[in-house]
């Protein structure tokens, strides 16, 4: 048995993956990977996702080059979520040029943007 298949994957062959900075713990952001990406994340030491809205592979950091090196991948205790401790490369995890995904905090019941744009998107893409 391939350690693959001890992962517990959806009905549409995908796991839930967290991305945390492994030097400072911050969370950096949710994705998804099939059995392919993470076999790919595995082998190359760089995280590769499934894209849920592209339908196929997306490799963190093709477009903008703000891979992320993995240094440790952990499954939970009910083997169905996927942990990624990584270096994030350039800085910046999110597409909208922050530093991680968690930049809005709740705030008396409103949504606060407490994070600012590290590069501007356009100048990614």
């Amino acid at each position: 048995m391939s350690w693959l298949d001890e992962v517990t994957w959806d009905a549409n062959g995908l796991v839930p993956v967290i991305a945390q900075e492994h030097d400072t713990g911050r969370v950096l952001m949710f994705a998804w990977m099939n059995r392919e990406a993470l076999q790919l994340s595995s082998e190359t030491k760089q995280a590769v996702y499934w894209s849920r809205s592209r339908n196929k592979l997306w490799r963190k950091g093709e477009e903008s080059g703000h891979v992320q090196k993995i240094h440790e991948i952990r499954l939970d205790c009910d083997e169905d979520v996927i942990l990624l401790k990584v270096e994030q490369v350039g800085g910046i995890a999110c597409h909208t040029g922050r530093h991680n995904c968690f930049f809005k905090k709740l705030e008396h019941e409103k949504w606060l943007i407490d994070q600012p744009v590290i590069k501007d998107p356009k100048d990614i893409y």
